[in-house]
């Protein structure tokens, strides 16, 4: 009996100390393996989800130019004196000068606001209610103005006043569809980093959602629904037309683990580094606006590293 009652003690007995130490650390191990390995599986599902949504756009913007007897559209409505003719068709109603992902947006039923504004206050500040039309990666992103995809308005359509005034030329519109020359190497969209991009990297702040202008100048995405080129001289327009310079330019945004996602004229969209998109980064993260490597071959739609049409 009481070699019976030793047996049964021995066999009920617990983890000593050591054991649960030798449990717990291989558990922080595996969780340590897996974490890095689940957050890189779920960037991988967003990039795909993104580029996915990338091509609807494209799509819309297909179906722009068709309807605009071969127009590209703009990045955005140049700015009238008489304010009804500031007011365009979004799909579901009238907005304020919308930018070009609401004009596309509008082709394949994507729409950007669940209710337009017609109101000048709004123009910046509206928030895009749509998901189909935001980063995954970035959803807070979602103010009209510090928007997470940027497009080359500078080479596509740049409806923007010759001196910034009603009643002039337009910098650069119309540019019909027929003019790009290389539509699988010229970028359409990207998305975008905004004017943070002229900033050293470890200066750059958050993005604000409400549509603000960051007085620092320094916030991820301000202006970011406007693309840069890589190269640009003294003579060109700037994403941020109030604050113009190198120092304020838009770039790519590489947030999908050192990449971009980029969408073409020809309706792909693939995923890319920023020197591979013709841009150079300084030491300190800067995008540079000229450099041995700076080319805008990418972006000018006939394969060749020209500057954009000058807004002076």
């Amino acid at each position: 009996m009481r070699t019976k009652t030793i047996l049964c003690y021995r066999h009920m007995r617990g983890f000593t100390l050591i054991e649960l130490l030798v449990v717990v650390a291989v558990i922080a191990l595996l969780i340590g393996i897996l974490v890095p390995v689940l957050a890189s599986t779920r960037r991988s599902a967003w990039r795909v989800q993104s580029l996915s949504q990338m091509r609807q756009l494209e799509l819309g913007w297909m179906v722009w130019a068709t309807d605009a007897d071969g127009v590209c559209v703009p990045g955005q409505p140049g700015r009238f004196d008489n304010e009804e003719d500031n007011l365009y068709d979004v799909g579901n109603g009238l907005h304020y000068r919308p930018r070009w992902f609401a004009l596309l947006g509008a082709k394949t039923g994507m729409f950007a606001y669940t209710t337009p504004s017609i109101d000048r206050a709004d123009e910046h500040s509206k928030r895009v209610d749509n998901p189909a039309l935001l980063d995954p990666v970035v959803p807070h992103w979602v103010s009209t103005r510090n928007f997470p995809y940027g497009y080359n308005y500078q080479f596509l359509g740049n409806t923007r006043f010759v001196g910034d005034s009603d009643g002039g030329n337009f910098i650069n519109f119309p540019v019909r569809i027929t003019t790009i020359r290389h539509t699988s190497m010229t970028v359409m969209f990207a998305s975008c980093m905004g004017t943070a991009a002229g900033k050293t990297a470890a200066f750059r702040t958050a993005n604000r959602p409400n549509g603000a202008r960051d007085p620092t100048l320094r916030a991820m995405g301000g202006h970011g629904y406007a693309l840069d080129p890589p190269r640009l001289d003294a003579t060109s327009d700037y994403a941020d037309t109030q604050h113009p310079g190198a120092e304020n330019r838009s770039a790519p945004d590489p947030r999908y683990g050192g990449q971009a996602n980029v969408a073409f004229c020809d309706g792909h969209a693939e995923s890319l580094t920023l020197q591979e998109l013709g841009y150079e980064l300084a030491d300190d993260g800067r995008v540079l606006t000229e450099g041995a490597t700076v080319t805008n071959k990418f972006f000018s739609g006939n394969a060749t590293d020209i500057l954009p049409p000058a807004a002076q």
